[in-house]
């Protein structure tokens, strides 16, 4: 059992840090951790998609020379969706960021339980 773990241990890792940053996005009431912890999720997807992507002795996906097999070389697909993926993290974050940066400009707090009673605070003077 641990040495199937040892050998598995960057995927263990990589669900480790998912754990470790749902638990995040859970229990903090506060946005900008909650933004964090989306974030350690995302590396984590990442880091485990790299990881199931790698396969020991092959080469780069680049066909340099004389040896064409595509048995050589690793899948390009995991890379791909690895950096589309940090393109859509990375737009996703800014989005979040801004909301929240207009969040406490109007409610003068980043926790996500006095933001909702305000609001609610709101809504019914306005009725």
């Amino acid at each position: 059992m641990l040495l199937a773990l040892w050998d598995h241990r960057i995927q263990a890792a990589a669900v480790l840090l998912f754990a470790v940053g749902f638990v995040t996005l859970l229990l903090h009431r506060n946005l900008l951790k909650k933004i964090i912890g989306l974030n350690i999720m995302d590396t984590a997807a990442y880091l485990f998609l790299t990881s199931v992507g790698y396969i020991a002795g092959r080469k780069p996906p680049i066909i340099t020379g004389g040896d064409r097999d595509p048995a050589s070389y690793v899948n390009p697909l995991p890379a791909g969706l690895v950096l589309t993926g940090i393109v859509v993290s990375v737009s996703v974050t800014a989005l979040m960021l801004a909301l929240t940066i207009r969040l406490y400009r109007r409610y003068h707090t980043l926790d996500l339980d006095q933001i909702y009673q305000m609001a609610l605070g709101e809504q019914e003077e306005g009725k």
